[in-house]
């Protein structure tokens, strides 16, 4: 099948929490309108930033058809959810359910209890799962900070290519630039190659990354846009302090906590999506206080994602 590479900011969504930690699906329409008011093209739903591995499989489906009821009337608005890893059976039924639901397109990361031994397994994983939906646009998940599964992606890309027909690229998850940039010249840039590190962005675009999904993207698109302007415009001095922006803001990350803090950025910007399952620590009401505090320091909402006026949150 042929398949169109993507372009601009992919947003990974949070999965919106009510306060006992059951899902707030209301929440998804006014999302997607926020999403598509900052330019955002697409969204990679249910995979690290959307706690797709804390999720039941009918919760990834509720969660699946709420996204696909509010996108169904914008065809250039891309889809595609993360299945899972550690079960094929599972990550089957999720890939026809999407199917059903007329997604866009399926994703698959490597197993990360049982982790394939070769290349050739982790690909025969992909194959398994990729034959039940071959209309479908299928993307392998590379984030071996996570998983653990660490094999060259260059090396995936040839143990599956002329075997799975419906397979579109890879959503690359690390800091390998240079088995990054041997898949995007793989086979004459067959493939889509979708940059997944946000806080490396600027040398990504240097490679020629046109797409790329992450979870800044929720809540600062503009950022990241007025950046991929400027290298586009050979200003990269402007370029690299936008970059730096980036990674100002992505520390505090780091400094909160790790994942969940991307919610309180969230909670910041007026979109409320709860807090994030166990195991995954949330912040204290003290600490948000101060995060709160460093995000005024960084002038957050001089490049933040706007809020459409008339979506409520």
């Amino acid at each position: 099948m042929h398949t169109q590479k993507l372009k601009g900011l992919i947003a990974a969504p949070f999965t919106p929490m009510r306060e006992d930690g059951s899902l707030n699906l209301s929440l998804i329409p006014p999302y997607y309108e926020m999403l598509v008011a900052n330019g955002v093209t697409g969204a990679f739903i249910c995979g690290s930033t959307g706690e797709g591995v804390s999720l039941t499989t009918a919760e990834k489906k509720a969660v699946s058809e709420a996204w696909a009821s509010c996108t169904q009337s914008n065809p250039g608005f891309k889809v595609m959810t993360l299945l899972g890893g550690t079960s094929i059976a599972d990550c089957i039924d999720l890939a026809k359910h999407a199917r059903k639901l007329e997604l866009y397109a399926v994703s698959f990361t490597a197993p990360f209890y049982f982790k394939p031994a070769t290349v050739q397994q982790l690909a025969d994983c992909c194959k398994v799962i990729a034959a039940e939906v071959p209309d479908m646009p299928f993307y392998y998940y590379h984030i071996p900070v996570l998983t653990g599964v660490n094999f060259a992606m260059y090396d995936l890309l040839q143990a599956v290519d002329g075997s799975i027909p419906n397979f579109a690229g890879i959503k690359y998850t690390h800091e390998d630039f240079m088995d990054f940039l041997s898949c995007l010249h793989f086979q004459g840039g067959k493939y889509d190659m979708l940059w997944g590190r946000d806080e490396n962005m600027l040398p990504a675009l240097s490679l020629g990354t046109q797409g790329a999904v992450g979870s800044t993207f929720n809540y600062a698109a503009p950022l990241y846009y007025e950046l991929m302007e400027a290298f586009n415009n050979g200003d990269l001095l402007r370029a690299q302090k936008l970059q730096q922006q980036s990674i100002d803001m992505i520390r505090l990350l780091g400094k909160y906590g790790g994942i969940a803090t991307g919610k309180a950025y969230m909670k910041v910007l007026g979109v409320d999506c709860g807090r994030f399952r166990l195991p995954v620590r949330n912040m204290s009401e003290e600490q948000f206080n101060a995060f709160q505090k460093e995000v005024e320091a960084l002038n957050f909402r001089s490049f933040c994602s706007r809020m459409p006026s008339a979506v409520n949150t």
